[in-house]
This record gives C-alpha cells, sequence and structure tokens, in this order.
C-alpha cells in the first residue's frame, strides 16, 4: 500500500529531475486555455497546438466561437480527433459562457462543471493554470498510468484515483504533481516500454522491471 512517506520521496525525486513542469498546451486567455484541453482529450499537446492558432485566428472569444458555422469549426479542429463532438462540446461551452457567466470563463470548480465537454480534469488543469487554485489532481492518462504503477491507487475511475492522490500528497503539491508525473510518463514511464533501468524512481516502484516491455536503456 502506498504511504505519504513514499510518496513524499517519490515527489521529491520527480521535483529534482523536473523543476520545471509545466502545462504543454499555448494558450493567451482562460477561454483559450479551456478550449485547448477539452480538445486535447484522446490526442496529444503537440497536436492541439497546432490547431489552436488557426481556431483562434477565426475565432478568437467565447462570442465569436458561439456563434460559428460548426461545420467551419470541425474543419479547423479535425486532426485532433473526434472532432464533431469536439465541436459540439467547444462550442456549447462557449455559448454557454455567453449566456450564464458574461462571456468570462468561470472561475470554480461547480460552474466549469457546467461546462459541455468538462468533467474534473478539465476544470482541474484551467483552475490552477488561469486561476491559481488548487481543487484537485488532473488525472489524465499518464497520471492515471503512473498512480498504478506507483501503487498509489487501484482504482480504475480517474475521479477515484485522484481522490486516493489527493489523500497521499499535500495541496499545495496537486497543481505542480500532475505536471510532474505527465512529465515522467512522457521521458520515462512509457505505456508500452518503459525504461526502468534508467528511472530515478525504480527502487521506490512496484512496478520495476516487471511491466512486460520494459527496456534497461532508452
Amino acid at each position: 500500500m502506498a504511504t505519504p512517506g513514499r510518496a513524499a520521496e517519490i515527489d521529491a525525486r520527480l521535483r529534482k529531475l523536473y523543476p520545471s513542469a509545466a502545462i504543454a498546451l499555448t494558450y493567451e486567455s482562460d477561454f483559450q486555455l479551456l478550449v485547448a484541453v477539452i480538445l486535447s482529450a484522446q490526442t496529444t499537446d503537440v497536436g492541439v497546438n497546432k490547431v489552436t492558432p488557426i481556431l483562434f485566428g477565426r475565432f478568437p472569444t467565447p462570442n465569436a466561437l458561439a456563434a460559428a458555422d460548426p461545420a467551419e469549426v470541425e474543419a479547423i479542429v479535425r486532426p485532433t480527433g473526434f472532432f464533431r463532438n469536439k465541436t459540439k462540446n467547444i462550442q456549447g461551452a462557449a455559448r454557454r459562457i455567453v449566456a450564464e457567466y458574461g462571456g468570462r470563463v468561470p472561475d470554480t470548480m461547480e460552474e466549469l462543471l457546467t461546462l459541455p465537454g468538462v468533467a474534473r480534469k478539465t476544470a482541474n488543469i484551467v483552475l490552477y493554470n488561469a486561476f491559481g487554485k488548487t481543487e484537485g489532481i488532473a488525472v489524465d492518462t499518464h497520471v492515471f498510468r503512473l498512480s498504478h504503477r506507483l501503487g498509489f491507487s487501484s482504482e480504475k475511475d480517474p475521479e477515484r484515483v485522484e481522490r486516493d492522490l489527493m489523500a497521499l500528497f499535500p495541496r499545495e503539491e496537486w497543481g505542480a504533481l500532475t505536471y510532474r508525473l505527465i512529465e515522467h510518463g512522457r521521458a520515462v514511464c512509457d505505456a508500452k516500454r518503459p525504461v526502468c533501468g534508467q528511472c530515478v524512481l525504480a527502487e521506490l516502484c512496484p512496478s520495476a522491471y516487471s511491466v512486460k516491455g520494459w527496456r534497461e536503456q532508452a
């Protein structure tokens, strides 16, 4: 079972390894961040960053996106995958922001969760990066995978994984921890071929050298 002591040591090592870990999405406003995070579902941040300059160049505000022709939006966001559903969500979020929040992205968990396409992961990312608020831990695919491999959680539901993580780590670390785990997931603890032989967490990891496909070196 995970303990706060082991969790603290893991976080300390990750903090040293990734001192500048931060969100990889590019954005210039709270609204752009929200849309970018919605678009990032089941695709890469790199891919989203190629699309959003075109999208925001054409539709820079919630009002503009809310009134846009869905077919035009779909054509722009198509490379991110699931483009019809994502178009529906980002335009729905824009319309609600205009109608209910005066054109401003809301800054509470409860209000953000009323927006189409927004669950706790997206809300946590927006709150932390746009408003400096720490309400939870954003459990994306990397955070979910590392939480299981490191023994932080055995839950299958992301929100339950989030609760397990919140119980292990102090609140002031929640926001930054998300990005340290993401960085480590991308650089070392790969989904299919983790580099266990070069991992600074190997001696603390119950899954080290046991995941199928693990490597000694990158």
